[in-house]
């Protein structure tokens, strides 16, 4: 058992992770998928459960979202009290550590190679389970991605992964996520590629669809396969609609303007002490959950009755407008809630009130109520995120209907232009990412290199040496035919030079030697000998080539040595790289 582990320590392991260095490794990567899936959907049903729970037991009446059947001094206190205790619970953390959601992935994608951290993910669970359970204005899909992109992340560096499989994790656990909370494996793989990462590889799309498909097995052996609405037959009843279809996704495409606007314009506060900023957001819950409690929570109950066609003109106007507002608010202050279930909530009622108002215009060929408030979830979801394929995905598995399809289709890219081109507006975590002073790098050279790791075209001929060698060691460095010698230094490798250098070096020494009669030299400085020497700094092993060049840039170096801890203290030499060599791979990799 002992010569197995050990067998795979030392070979398996170590070739897997050179496998996955390259941009390639279609098998490595569809494992590190299904891994991705099974934990991400494991994690998400513990979220679930700890808000599910609690809310089914101490909230009156049927279901896990009844807000509206509290007294209205539950109401009102509730939000109030979980605002307090979770400013609280943020005031005593650091600043790095309080950030969570969606647009924290996209920070740690952009600036830190996937890398997040177990108390990150700790925070997020917490500040997940507090909002929702506590009556705030929020959504568990965020969170939810938060939570499948962290464990997914801390899986691969667990596992010592190259940093460019740790992003492709990352993109798995979020994809992973958003099929585990709604059942919808297909909107999770784009949504992990249109929203989280803005880019589509063919490497990518295989772990990403077995991470999604894995972790809704999971979860549909819990929940069962149903999705997370009960939508009936729907059907749009005749082309005459198209006119009104388009009125409303102006519309629509209008209200997510001014919610992208009202957080955008809240966040100049992010700047004030987070114990006062969650504490004003609760405050002003207050009031929403005392006349309108439909905005309390995730709200998919209301959502469900919208579907149905179950409630009123003026409640889904009301309730709309209302968790527009409130969530606005709450958001751009800096509540650690969720955004994707919200932007669901207010296309469905607002795509409902506008149903209701067509029937009432049109009443011989209207469709249903159902029909504009699933078509408005679309619209609000591709404006606000501004990932058109992504919401059309979620709609089509919702219904599960391919009849609305098209209209889907108008009406989703329609609000989507009308947000990004009427009025300027960028996806609302683009625009959170720019008010925290921040930005997405996503040209296309930068995809190339955040694709592979240095360790896929490092040179591995290479030999460290001691800086002063006799002449019977410097032979015998070169017998095994390095390409490269590593020159040791007192802290560490201090410079890279050809060993072609050194053997000419040798060739001319005895040549000279024997012309003119004298002694060979007894030992030979590395440093002094005629050479193209270069200066080298370090780069982990795990770096990507987009980091490689940041090093480059960083050090004005001329090499890099590949290293990696393989002990305390101790670090081991894999190869070298050069610039020219990324330059090179690019230019290889476009033609």
């Amino acid at each position: 058992m002992r010569s197995i582990r050990q067998q795979i320590t030392e070979n398996l392991i170590p070739v897997f992770r050179r496998k996955l260095s390259g941009v390639d490794a279609l098998p490595q990567l569809a494992v590190l998928g299904l891994l991705s899936g099974i934990v991400t959907g494991g994690v998400i049903l513990l979220f679930r459960l700890a808000i599910e729970w609690p809310l089914e037991h101490f909230l009156p009446g049927q279901g896990s979202e009844s807000f509206e059947e509290l007294d209205l001094l539950t109401r009102g206190l509730l939000p109030l009290a979980g605002a307090l205790g979770l400013g609280l619970f943020l005031h005593k953390l650091g600043l790095h550590d309080r950030k969570v959601g969606i647009v924290h992935i996209m920070e740690r994608l952009n600036y830190h190679q996937g890398y997040i951290s177990f108390r990150s993910a700790m925070v997020q669970f917490v500040s997940g389970v507090t909002t929702v359970i506590t009556g705030q204005s929020a959504g568990r899909e965020g969170p939810a991605v938060h939570l499948g992109a962290a464990f997914s992340s801390l899986l691969g560096q667990w596992m010592r992964l190259p940093n460019n499989s740790i992003r492709t994790l990352v993109a798995c656990g979020c994809a992973a996520a958003i099929s585990a909370s709604f059942n919808t494996p297909i909107s999770g793989v784009i949504f992990a590629m249109e929203v989280v990462m803005m880019e589509y590889t063919i490497a990518g799309f295989t772990p990403i669809i077995l991470a999604a498909v894995s972790a809704a097995i999971v979860t549909q052996a819990v929940y069962g396969t149903e999705p997370a609405f009960s939508v009936p037959a729907l059907t749009m009843n005749s082309l005459l609609e198209i006119p009104w279809i388009l009125a409303i996704a102006v519309i629509i495409g209008i209200a997510a303007a001014g919610f992208i606007q009202l957080v955008d314009s809240m966040g100049r506060y992010h700047h004030r002490p987070v114990l006062l900023r969650i504490a004003v957001a609760g405050l002003l819950m207050v009031p929403f959950a005392l006349v309108i409690p439909e905005t309390m929570g995730i709200g998919y109950d209301t959502v469900s009755e919208t579907i149905h066609g179950e409630l009123g003109f003026w409640l889904l106007l009301g309730a709309g407008s209302a968790k527009l507002i409130i969530t606005g608010l709450s958001i751009g202050l800096g509540m650690p809630s969720g955004v994707i279930g919200p932007t669901i909530f207010m296309g469905a009622t607002l795509g409902g009130a506008m149903g209701l108002i067509g029937a009432q215009m049109f009443p011989d060929i209207a469709s249903s109520v159902g029909f504009y408030a699933m078509l408005g979830m679309g619209a609000m979801m591709g404006a606000v995120l501004q990932a058109p394929l992504a919401a059309l995905m979620a709609l089509m598995e919702l219904t599960r209907n391919p009849n609305i399809i098209l209209p889907g289709m108008l009406m989703i890219t329609t609000a989507s232009l009308v947000t990004s081109e009427a009025f300027g507006k960028k996806s609302l975590f683009l625009t959170i990412l720019k008010s925290q002073g921040l930005s997405y790098q996503n040209s296309p050279v930068i995809q190339a290199l955040r694709r592979v790791s240095v360790g896929a075209i490092m040179e591995r001929n290479i030999l460290r040496t001691e800086r002063a060698l006799t002449l019977e060691e410097a032979k015998k460095a070169l017998k095994s035919e390095p390409k490269w010698l590593l020159v040791e230094g007192s802290n560490g490798p201090t410079a890279l030079l050809p060993a072609v250098d050194l053997a000419r070096f040798l060739e001319d020494t005895e040549k000279q030697a024997a012309e003119e009669g004298t002694e060979l030299p007894e030992s030979i400085d590395l440093m002094e000998i005629p050479a193209n020497r270069r200066d080298v700094a370090p780069v982990q092993y795990q770096a990507t080539l987009e980091e490689a060049l940041q090093q480059f840039d960083s050090t004005q170096a001329e090499a890099l040595y590949v290293q990696r801890h393989v002990a305390p203290m101790i670090q081991r030499v894999y190869g070298v790289v050069l610039q020219t060599d990324i330059e090179s791979y690019y230019q290889y990799r476009r033609s």
